[in-house]
């Protein structure tokens, strides 16, 4: 029996290797990996599985793994930057599937606790398989990827209830709705009370296991806190995965908790694979094929169904279309936590063999179509963008119809815009910033901000900015391919803006520069830049040579952080051209100065460090080639060339005497 069992999971292991490598080729999530691993494997496929009872097992400690672990890494600080997604846009989402597909499945003579059960297995989408592709093109933080991921979490979490209420449904006929309600409250009114006692109690256990400082008892102790909640939620007639998900919420708050997912990490990888692999066995493929036209109308009507549902949620969430849309053709797809749910549904009967089989076909399927949805949904988006079709969302605060012009526009108001604008506020420069948040447009308009709420890239918005008419555009937003549409729109609408991008991405540079930007920032390269001048000064280098280094980088587009410095001439011979030139700089008399009311024969600059005054502005005014008797007054801009050193020792004398 222990050989057979071993060579059960021998198969298992081995065939999960080699689909999972194919498929990492291909770019297709590992969730589709391990299903499809389960239907070559199972009885419907090749047959090499026969034992599926103790694979159930296994699975089902990978369920509460998976539970416990989305527990620990549950964060009340995360949940607050997206709380208005989460509550607001996953709330609305998840009551809105349930309802219109309860509806529907009701019109197609389903029970009521079927219907209802149809509609928790659609309400949720794949946060593994959404969060990977959003991930892997960089748009976790445009706006479309932070509504999905307060979308994401919200469902997660939708899980815990549903997986209480499913056991309810099934006794839905025998019992009184009243008893039910009775015993679905002492249930939660227990839970609730071993809750509280532990989250009183575990912190001091949890001390005690790490002053031990023997980490097999600290792994042992994590997996008895996330079995033992499972068991006692499962003996009061709720879910083994409940009492896992509490709790992983109780160790959450212990400073211990990271230390918790990282020894947990791979037993969840191993169990939550073989889950996943066992759901793949249970699907018949020639029940599935004999029901294919069945199989794919379902799979249509999800997708229609739950795109339709999305893009509504994030209109009301007063985002444009084409954010809406984006949104929706990423969360198209059902959730690996609906097969969770689907086992529960099966244990306690409520839905058929048949239909079982058309949950999982289809389900596999609008997994695989999801990365497929999302590509075409960024080109379709794009497409539809450029004949205008999508709207622009315009809306305009604080901003005088004639009143823009030489001005700077600012694309994004996030730390780096609501920064800029702070400088230029005070610097005197007029601007305008375009902002596609609702709620940050919002804020900043009431508090006096010149706003444009509507999408940078868009030609209607960006001509609304005065694009025609402005010096500058300054693009910080976190969106890399709106980024690059704003780049490309802009510099065709006035090819003599001067055009610059805040990007975190390196791979970003050289397009956004070939589609006609004039400065891209990278952020990790430019805190690297920031790294190395403090440790270069902590050496006494000079700063002169410092700040040669910085101009050198800056001006090949950051090559050399980048691995792609030239051949064709060496960095030192580079900043020694610039050390041998010189460079004109300008100072400002501040206030109290020593050399406020001296005339430039007295300060003797060019005597003393070797720079010469070659003008002096004072009150807008240019006073070129000013005498040794040209008096000084605060607030006059001295016009100074020299070469680097001279520089540094002229602003030191300046400013010190």
């Amino acid at each position: 029996m222990t050989l057979f069992l071993l060579h059960e999971l021998v198969t298992i292991l081995a065939a999960s290797i080699l689909v999972i490598v194919v498929f990492h080729r291909l770019k297709i999530p590992a969730v589709v990996g391990f299903l499809i691993t389960g239907i070559l494997l199972g009885p419907g496929g090749l047959g090499l599985v026969h034992d599926l009872k103790v694979i159930n097992a296994v699975a089902e400690i990978g369920v509460m793994m998976l539970l416990f672990i989305i527990g620990i890494e549950f964060s009340l600080e995360r949940l607050r930057r997206i709380q208005r997604y989460f509550w607001f846009g996953g709330g609305l989402q998840v009551l809105l599937t349930i309802s219109v597909v309860t509806l529907i499945s009701r019109l197609l003579r389903a029970r009521v606790e079927e219907a209802i059960v149809y509609g928790f297995l659609v309400a949720l989408s794949s946060t593994a398989v959404v969060l990977k592709l959003l991930s892997d093109k960089k748009q976790l933080d445009a706006p479309h990827g932070q509504i999905s991921l307060g979308v994401l979490i919200f469902q997660d979490m939708a899980l815990v209830p549903m997986l209480a209420i499913i056991p309810l449904l099934a006794n839905i006929k025998s019992v009184s709705i009243f008893a039910l309600g009775s015993r679905f409250f002492l249930s939660l009114l227990a839970v609730a009370v071993i809750f509280f006692l532990a989250r009183k109690i575990m912190p001091t256990i949890i001390s005690l296991i790490v002053r031990t400082r023997i980490k097999e008892i600290f792994l042992l102790s994590a997996l008895l806190a996330c079995l033992g909640m499972a068991y006692l939620t499962a003996s009061l007639g709720l879910s083994l995965a409940l009492g896992a998900f509490l709790a992983g919420i109780i160790i959450s708050e212990s400073s211990y908790s990271l230390q918790v997912v990282s020894d947990v990490l791979p037993f969840k990888d191993v169990f939550n694979s073989l889950f996943f692999v066992s759901i793949g066995m249970l699907l018949d493929t020639r029940i599935a094929w004999h029901l294919r036209w069945q199989v794919l109308a379902v799979v249509a009507g999800i997708i229609i169904l739950k795109t339709a549902v999305v893009f509504l949620t994030v209109m009301l969430l007063h985002f444009n279309s084409r954010i809406s849309l984006l949104t929706a053709l990423g969360l198209a797809q059902i959730g690996e936590f609906s097969f969770v749910l689907v086992r529960v549904c099966q244990e306690n009967e409520l839905i058929s063999g048949e239909v079982f089989q058309v949950f999982v076909a289809s389900s596999v399927l609008t997994i695989l179509a999801t990365p497929v949805l999302m590509e075409a949904g960024s080109r379709l988006v794009e497409k539809i963008q450029e004949h205008g079709v999508l709207s622009a969302s315009l809306e305009r605060a604080n901003i005088e119809n004639e009143g823009l012009r030489e001005h700077v526009i600012i694309a994004g108001f996030g730390l780096n815009g609501r920064n800029l604008a702070r400088v230029l506020k005070e610097t005197g420069i007029s601007y305008v910033i375009v902002e596609i948040n609702p709620e940050t447009f919002r804020t900043a308009s009431q508090s006096g901000e010149p706003m444009i709420f509507g999408d940078a890239s868009s030609r209607v918005i960006l001509q609304e900015a005065a694009i025609a008419k402005a010096r500058a555009l300054v693009i910080a937003i976190s969106d890399p391919a709106a980024a690059r549409r704003a780049v490309s729109q802009a510099r065709r609408l006035n090819p003599e803006i001067f055009i610059i991008v805040r990007t975190r991405f390196v791979s970003e540079i050289e397009e956004l520069y070939a589609l006609g930007a004039d400065d891209v920032i990278p952020e990790e390269f430019e805190t690297s830049i920031e790294i190395f001048i403090r440790v270069l000064e902590k050496y006494h280098l000079p700063r002169n040579i410092i700040n040669t280094q910085v101009q050198v980088i800056r001006s090949e587009r950051y090559g050399i952080l980048r691995g792609a410095r030239s051949s064709s001439r060496r960095l030192t011979e580079k900043i020694y051209d610039y050390l041998e030139a010189g460079v004109v700089e300008t100072f400002l008399v501040p206030e109290g100065s020593w050399i406020n009311g001296k005339t430039l024969g007295e300060i003797d600059l060019r005597g003393k460090t070797g720079v010469t005054v070659i003008a002096v502005v004072r009150n807008e005014k240019t006073h070129s080639g000013p005498g040794a008797d040209f008096r000084l007054e605060a607030r006059d801009v001295l016009v100074l060339v020299g070469d680097h050193q001279a520089m540094d020792r002229a602003f030191g004398y300046l400013e010190n005497g």
